[in-house]
């Protein structure tokens, strides 16, 4: 299919439903048809289970054809879907889902100890429990669609993708766009990668290589299906399986963090020859900083299609081709059509090109609010500018410049985490006086979370200690945010006001090492 399509995928598969649009990671071929009876099966089924529009429903699934369908099912049900991060314990996920009222939950069984544990604490009706595979407690997945019908449902409106994220304060607070009501076709599904170049149909194939519960990765992908690109899946990343669906598929776009980067420079020469990748327009990165020398080394190999944004989940952002990227080195682009960048100072005045401060962003096409957190909502906020906390600078061009973030935050392989989630958790320990969590630098990964702990009175700070805060991490967080070993220190570095001077701790540890910002 060329030229002028139909708006969305829904009215796509309607016209042409034997196209394939999705390679499973197995292997499996979904054609349009078959992918949208799907869907309409699941509203049904949702329906059948009480939702109606402006209802959500969680999900804890791995890269697959399921999180698709519940993806399309929402978007023309008015529902919220609320992916959540199967790499979350059970009481994290059990926050979610209770905070965001899900009336069901879809689970895989890969992660069957996480949400039954959770669907407990969130005390979830047994009718509201499914399941992809088996898990104790939980009624099958596919009895969600047995019996309901193929075709689309009545009373379709727009729905959203409502995701959580995490704030200084640690709980994850769910990101909400208001419903508009109308039916999803007439919203602009997919304009959105129009922002990177990237065009409707025109032999375009999206390449899905990092975990869906994203912002952007679901975005990215989303996008795509419903412009007319097929999709191609991975469950689980490797450097060499990357390069070799790239080449068997002819992929055109993905959406990558630098660690993906890192890892595919990192295989021999030989490996990495022996793949064509040539197909590759866009291989759009973002989500973390990336070190000059890797991006370098990228371009070099994968040419101009490695291209960068800056964005936030809340909206808003900037892009940076290969070109804008060499020509001003270590910019992360100029503000999207339909957002717009402001730099203020801490008095709230916005400040000229080259001058250092704090970088809002405005998305032009809607707002969003925290849910249930209006303090969160109105705060950090300059008219309809939000700030995230980063720090950064225009150019006489309006290019971007990032020079400093949210100094607590430590991004690990792509992923935010912030310690003060890890910090409480650490306090909840009986032997932990006073606790301080920050990044420090990790070849692989950019930054690793350690942890410096002051031992509470009667406790030796010694290695079975450190053992044991550890193991008691590993049952209150999920991997990526454990500290990978904990420090002890006799009295923690506190004003009289309580106010703690991580950076002293956090310093020794980059000493001789440039921490990327």
């Amino acid at each position: 299919m060329t030229g002028a399509a139909p708006n969305g995928f829904w009215a796509q598969a309607t016209a042409d439903p034997g196209r394939v649009v999705l390679i499973a990671p197995d292997g499996e071929e979904w054609t349009a048809g078959r992918l949208h009876a799907a869907s309409n099966r699941l509203v049904h089924g949702l329906r059948t289970a009480g939702l109606s529009a402006g209802d959500a429903f969680a999900v804890v699934l791995p890269n697959g054809v399921e999180l698709f369908t519940a993806y399309l099912a929402a978007f023309q049900a008015g529902f919220y879907l609320v992916p959540v991060n199967h790499h979350l314990v059970g009481p994290e996920i059990a926050w979610i889902v209770s905070d965001c009222e899900a009336k069901v939950l879809i689970a895989h069984e890969r992660f069957a100890d996480a949400a039954r544990t959770a669907a407990d604490a969130a005390r979830l009706p047994a009718a509201g429990r499914y399941a992809v595979g088996t898990v104790d407690g939980f009624r099958a997945y596919d009895e969600l669609l047995d019996g309901q019908p193929e075709t689309p449902p009545d009373g379709r409106t727009m729905g959203w993708v409502m995701n959580y994220t995490s704030g200084t304060t640690g709980r994850p607070r769910g990101i909400r766009r208001p419903l508009t009501g109308r039916p999803p076709e007439e919203n602009h599904l997919g304009g959105f990668l129009g922002i990177f170049g990237i065009r409707p149909f025109d032999g375009n194939v999206h390449l899905v290589c990092s975990p869906l519960y994203h912002t952007a990765v679901l975005q990215f992908a989303g996008a795509s299906l419903h412009i007319g690109h097929r999709i191609v899946l991975m469950d689980k990343w490797t450097p060499r399986e990357m390069l070799r669906l790239i080449d068997e598929h002819r992929c055109t776009h993905t959406h990558m963090v630098p660690t993906q980067f890192h890892r595919l420079l990192a295989l021999p020469e030989e490996v990495r020859a022996g793949y064509d990748v040539s197909s590759m327009r866009h291989a759009i990165h973002g989500a973390a900083p990336c070190p000059d020398h890797v991006k370098r080394a990228m371009i070099d190999w994968w040419g101009s299609c490695v291209e960068e944004y800056y964005a936030a989940s809340e909206g808003g952002g900037t892009f940076a081709t290969a070109e804008d990227w060499l020509k001003k080195p270590g910019t992360v682009g100029k503000a999207w059509p339909i957002s717009e960048i402001a730099v203020y100072d801490d008095d709230g005045n916005r400040l000229p090109p080259g001058e250092l401060g704090t970088v809002y962003l405005q998305m032009r096409t809607g707002g969003f609010a925290y849910h249930k957190d209006e303090g969160k909502t109105r705060k950090n906020r300059i008219g309809d500018f939000f700030t995230v906390g980063d720090l950064g600078y225009l150019d006489d061009d309006g290019y971007l410049f990032l020079r400093d973030r949210k100094i607590d935050m430590i991004i690990s392989g792509g992923v935010n985490i912030y310690p003060a989630e890890i910090e409480a958790a650490l306090l909840t320990h009986p032997a932990v006086a006073d606790a301080a969590v920050f990044g420090i630098p990790h070849d692989d990964w950019g930054e690793e979370v350690k942890a410096v702990v002051e031992p509470a009175e009667g406790h030796a700070p010694d290695p079975e200690l450190a053992a044991a805060i550890l193991a008691h991490c590993d049952r209150n967080l999920a991997g990526y945010k454990r500290p990978r070993t904990v420090d002890f220190i006799a009295h923690m570095p506190r004003d009289p006001n309580g106010k703690l001077y991580k950076r002293r701790l956090r310093d020794p540890y980059w000493e001789g090492r440039e921490k990327a910002v």
